[in-house]
């Protein structure tokens, strides 16, 4: 017993080791940037340029658009499949896997074919519109991590019991959704929005061949032409990324216990 725990500490030591050494070297680097010591000069060149602060808040926006909209969408649609067509549950599972499956540098090319300025629906020819794609893109890379997150809050909750008596009681069905379901998954809601955001952040090929100011693009045109200061950039994305991961273990402490229902 003491020799099987032994090794499962050096494995664990080694596993440790392969992730947390880069990084520790990335920030070693990232404050070396004067000769004479340690420094945060390449942090306070990041936050100090404004192109930072312009990406930063314009991925963080699009982020939040594609939050809303993945919740719009998804969450009537997990619940209708749970509640009215538990039978398509295997075929809605691998269409959501579809994002996974296809680059998304096919995908960006089939909206650039299927909405350029001389198609029928042209958002590629207004700012406004590429936003819109843009987001719309967000949502369907999204999708899998999403949907996932939804399903597994609605596994935890009796669906067709709360459905029954909140129609007795007559209630309508958006009602239902927003008021009664919605407030029962909403850990889950949230654990599948800090996902979504931590992507959209660190996304980068939608945003660079939409031509949009997004973070990604960004931190690889700084990588291309900095030193230092990539090293920072990509300290600070690390810890974005599991800042999210820390508030959905958090979150995933205060979720329902019950046990999950058998289709």
């Amino acid at each position: 017993m003491r020799g099987n725990r032994f090794w499962s500490w050096v494995v664990f030591g080694l596993g440790a080791a392969y992730f947390l050494l880069p990084l520790l070297a990335t920030l070693e680097f990232s404050l070396s940037i004067r000769r004479d010591g340690y420094t945060l000069d390449a942090y306070r060149n990041v936050f100090a340029d404004p192109g930072f602060q312009q990406t930063f808040s314009y991925s963080l926006i699009i982020g939040l658009c594609t939050i809303i909209v993945g919740i719009v969408i998804i969450m009537p649609a997990a619940y209708f499949v749970r509640l009215r067509m538990p039978q398509i549950r295997p075929v809605v599972e691998f269409l959501t896997l579809m994002p996974l499956i296809i680059p998304p540098i096919i995908l960006v090319f089939g909206y650039i074919r299927l909405y350029n300025s001389s198609s029928f629906l042209p958002l590629t020819g207004s700012v406004m519109g590429t936003n819109i794609l843009l987001t719309l893109g967000y949502v369907a890379l999204a999708m899998p991590y999403m949907y996932r997150a939804i399903d597994t809050g609605l596994r935890t909750i009796d669906v067709q019991t709360l459905t029954e008596a909140a129609t007795i009681l007559g209630a309508s069905r958006l009602r239902i959704l927003t008021r009664i379901i919605f407030p029962n998954v909403i850990t889950a809601v949230l654990s599948g929005a800090f996902l979504t955001l931590a992507i959209v952040m660190g996304e980068f090929v939608l945003a660079s061949l939409l031509n949009r100011p997004g973070f990604g693009p960004y931190m690889q045109n700084i990588g291309a032409n900095r030193a230092y200061e990539p090293s920072a950039l990509a300290i600070i994305s690390f810890v974005f990324t599991w800042s999210a991961m820390v508030a959905i273990q958090l979150l995933a402490r205060f979720a329902p216990k019950s046990s999950a229902r058998k289709d």
